[in-house]
């Protein structure tokens, strides 16, 4: 999508610190951590949230979810949370999907 941030940076038309990439899938720090280890995974196809992208690309978003496993290994952590947002009632601010690889200090149940 032409209007779409994280297209723009599959793309290569918008910077963004890249971790990984694959055929399918970018990862790359967000610009806003929530941890001391905060990156992003997303699938190279535009789809809104994860629910919408496992239906129609389950293998996509399989491969999203074996590189935020990756990026979780090359960033040596021990432990980590992949978090998936949908809908913008729980944070989700981009409209593209998208994994979160959260890590580097203990986290706490319920989040938020």
């Amino acid at each position: 999508m032409d209007d779409c941030l994280f297209c723009k940076i599959a793309a290569g038309d918008v910077p963004a610190t890249l971790v990984r990439e694959s055929e399918t899938t970018v990862a790359f720090r967000d610009i806003n951590p929530q941890a001391p280890t905060h990156v992003l995974v997303i699938p190279r196809v535009h789809h809104p949230d994860a629910a919408s992208l496992s239906a129609a690309e389950p293998a996509i978003a399989a491969d999203v979810l074996r590189e935020a496993g990756e990026v979780a290994k090359d960033e040596k952590l021990d432990s980590y949370r992949i978090v998936f947002n949908t809908g913008s009632g729980v944070g989700q601010t981009v409209f593209h999907a998208h994994a979160h690889v959260l890590g580097g200090r203990g986290m706490q149940w319920p989040p938020g």
